[in-house]
């Protein structure tokens, strides 16, 4: 068999018709095809390489731990420094009721993580999210995603779970005394690049302050500096109760967190022991790199820079038939007439080496999350190719 012939029959696939790129390389903004041909990467491999691909510092870092040890227990046994500096790092750029980590592997298990920490912390059982969101793929994080296309074929799933508009002041009086918890993305991303008012999401902790309610927010696209700020609840004067995070993370390392105070934190160590476990949670390689991350990330300007990259993207996206640009920071929905069009769009922009994608919870629409590192050069190029993308369609 060739490779696509094992890619397709020994490899389990997720849509019937996948992009089939066939991946030499990485290396910054780029991916390189097995014929040598470059891509813009502008989704970040889905806003995960928010550094761009291979960056050197987070290389060197997990080849220093590789030469040390790697997986050598189970999460929570042993005293591990990659650990240690990375909770204590993270913990420094958060908020003093966001002061105990626990790493897990993925967004999708630091969801599951959060919603079983705020059941035992209110001995609630309602669970509260928000139509179009999406929080993940296993069946705790599917049952509070909004999206009822992608889980009619999964159901039964978790009961006691409601839903209200995001962004819709008066539904957040369904949030009562019998609520366990609220789980948002601060700024929806699959529903297409969802921006909340000023005040929105400020009475929303109000109303679950007042009720008892614990406050998630899953930044797991939206974190580590994809719209300027390190999460983006800096820019609502907002803290959670509970945090979850992974995607970019890790600098392309696999590596999730839900955070909370070392009070709630501490419940899942009793009434049952081993609250909630995980073999691979932590791991020592991907907690170096997610280090080295973080450093780069705070350490070298690029969050200052992320507004500005982000405003010319939507200077140089000029083209009659583009509806609307929804945008903050370098977290982007380019909005067209209807699904077809976007489809279309995203597979001109791939002819003409640029990597584009769709929304799970909005077809009119394509993302760009491009690297927080891109150059001013390469944002020229690649909105120039994307524009001509648009051209080929017969658009304008």
């Amino acid at each position: 068999m060739n490779s696509e012939e094992i890619f397709f029959n020994k490899l389990a696939q997720t849509s019937p018709h996948p992009m089939t790129l066939e991946i030499d390389r990485a290396e910054g903004t780029f991916i390189y095809d097995k014929s040598g041909k470059r891509y813009y990467d502008l989704i970040s491999g889905i806003a995960v390489t928010n550094i761009g691909h291979r960056h050197p510092e987070v290389i060197e870092a997990v080849k220093a731990q590789v030469d040390k040890y790697m997986h050598v227990m189970a999460y929570g046994e042993f005293v591990q420094n990659p650990q240690n500096l990375l909770a204590e790092k993270l913990t420094s750029l958060l908020p003093p009721t966001l002061d105990c980590c626990y790493f897990v592997n993925s967004g999708t298990e630091a969801n599951e993580g959060a919603l079983k920490l705020a059941k035992r912390v209110t001995g609630r059982t309602e669970i509260i999210s928000c139509k179009n969101s999406y929080h993940g793929s296993t069946h705790g994080s599917l049952s509070v995603s909004g999206n009822e296309t992608k889980k009619f074929a999964f159901r039964p799933l978790l009961p006691d779970v409601q839903f209200i508009e995001f962004n819709n002041n008066q539904d957040l009086n369904q949030i009562s005394t019998k609520t366990a918890c609220v789980i948002i993305e601060p700024i929806q991303g699959d529903a297409g690049v969802r921006i909340p008012d000023q005040n929105y999401l400020k009475a929303l902790r109000a109303r679950c302050s007042e009720v008892g309610a614990l406050l998630i927010f899953d930044e797991v696209q939206t974190g580590f500096g994809r719209t300027g700020t390190l999460f983006s609840f800096e820019h609502y004067d907002v803290v959670p109760d509970i945090l979850t995070v992974a995607k970019a993370m890790g600098g392309g390392m696999p590596i999730g967190a839900f955070i909370s105070s070392k009070h709630n934190m501490s419940l899942l160590t009793h009434g049952p022991m081993l609250g909630h476990i995980t073999t691979f949670g932590g791991h020592p390689v991907n907690c170096a790199a997610a280090m080295a991350n973080l450093e780069i990330l705070t350490e070298n300007g690029l969050l200052s820079a992320v507004e500005v990259k982000g405003q010319l993207f939507e200077e140089l996206l000029q083209h009659p038939s583009i509806k609307e640009i929804r945008r903050k920071g370098l977290m982007m929905a380019i909005e067209f007439d209807s699904p077809e069009t976007v489809q279309q769009i995203v597979e001109a922009c791939l002819e003409k080496g640029v990597i584009t994608f769709w929304f799970l919870s909005c077809p009119d629409s394509f993302r760009l999350s491009p690297p927080l590192n891109i150059s001013e050069e390469e944002i020229r190029d690649s909105c120039r190719l994307i524009i001509e993308a648009i051209d080929l369609t017969g658009l304008g």
